[in-house]
């Protein structure tokens, strides 16, 4: 779909992802490090408007999925999902900013489409 992006859209495309890693700086970091990227350049980069949206809508999609866990360790699963949670947030993000940075739409396994 994006044949020629230029390195600026592909270094904006890869910051939607990697600045998920918000989340070690302050609270809900990684919904609003996306949110800001994507709000700041959706207008002008088409590629950050497709990946900004996806990356959003993973980083929800984890906050839910967390919440559920958070729920469940009442009966100690809970513990277990969080951890696994955790790292396959960190994988797939990384993943997701390798593959912009080439210039390839990446979309994330397990994430609920609500930005559309």
């Amino acid at each position: 779909m994006y044949d020629q992006l230029t390195d600026t859209e592909r270094k904006w495309g890869m910051m939607c992802h990697l600045s998920a890693f918000a989340f070690f700086i302050f609270p809900f970091g990684h919904i609003l490090g996306p949110l800001v990227i994507w709000l700041l350049k959706k207008d002008e980069i088409g590629f950050v408007d497709e990946q900004g949206k996806e990356a959003l809508n993973f980083q929800i999609s984890i906050t839910i999925y967390s919440i559920i866990s958070a729920l469940l360790i009442i009966v100690l699963i809970g513990i277990a999902l969080l951890a696994a949670l955790v790292i396959l947030d960190g994988v797939l993000i990384i993943i997701a900013g390798i593959k912009a940075s080439e210039g390839v739409s990446y979309r994330y396994p397990f994430s609920m489409r609500v930005l559309k």
